[in-house]
């Protein structure tokens, strides 16, 4: 991994709902912030007792200067106890951990990346674009493309932030009430079929169902991709072995070994996430 881990007690700075099941916490924590790399994540600790008994994992989401921000969605008890911290409050991390997204391209920058994103999957996604926007070609005028999917018009997430940092973002909601109707793999088969995009790396994050179908659509189009896997991970630290995953390489663990993998390297028709 080669990052340091900290254990820390940040202070929330700030908080902010997205409708009723997704908000957003700001966390002074400046070494954390200043050594996380896009795709890392932290554990949580949600409650001061000892119920629930597991940290969560959570993405980092962006980072600026000395805070770094966490977006989740409300789905069972943890994220409930979560979503009722306040700011001026702290909360009992441990970080960065797991392995992040390659976004360095050996000629000073990559000329066009696409980032996909399903769902909840946009959470690690808008700090990868800050990164690239940083390390992008600068000879190349093409923006960094972001396709986000979502099941309909309310549940599309970071829209604004990815426009606020330059991106051109495309829409694809289920029901057709935003942007293309379809899945976000769709949106981006038509793209790529168009050659309105012509990435020389993909990247996403989402569900399984989602990821398995880019991997797809990235080899029959020759396009490198990495992908973010989503995983019930227990410990964080890959003792516990319960986010293994088989890739060409053998099983390897989504919270040591990944989460970011190759979406080549992955073994697809296995269902070990």
């Amino acid at each position: 991994m080669g990052t340091e881990i900290y254990q820390e007690r940040p202070k929330i700075t700030g908080k902010k709902y997205f409708g009723q099941d997704y908000f957003n916490l700001s966390l002074y924590c400046p070494t954390i912030s200043r050594k996380a790399k896009p795709g890392q994540f932290v554990e949580v600790k949600v409650s001061s007792a000892d119920d629930p008994l597991l940290r969560r994992p959570l993405g980092i989401h962006s980072v600026k200067g000395n805070s770094f921000h966490i977006l989740c969605e409300i789905v069972g008890r943890g994220t409930e106890l979560l979503s009722g911290k306040q700011p001026g409050g702290y909360l009992d991390i441990i970080g960065p951990l797991g392995n992040g997204f390659n976004f360095r391209h050996p000629a000073s920058g990559i000329r066009h990346p696409v980032i996909v994103a399903g769902g909840m999957g946009v959470a690690p996604l808008v700090f990868l674009a800050e990164k690239l926007k940083e390390t992008k070609n600068s000879k190349s005028k093409m923006p960094i493309s972001v396709l986000i999917g979502a099941r309909t018009k309310k549940q599309v997430l970071c829209e604004k932030e990815f426009k606020a940092l330059g991106c051109d973002v495309k829409i694809a909601t289920d029901d057709g009430s935003a942007g293309f109707k379809g899945r976000v793999t769709d949106l981006l088969k038509y793209l790529l079929r168009a050659a309105i995009l012509k990435p020389q790396a993909i990247y996403g994050c989402g569900p399984k169902p989602m990821l398995k179908e880019l991997a797809v659509i990235c080899k029959k189009y020759r396009v490198p991709a990495q992908v973010s896997l989503e995983a019930h991970m227990s410990c964080g630290f890959g003792a516990c072995l319960g986010c293994a995953v088989k890739t060409i390489s053998g099983f390897q663990r989504v919270c040591k070994e990944g989460p970011v993998f190759n979406a080549q390297d992955i073994i697809w028709q296995e269902d070990a996430v």
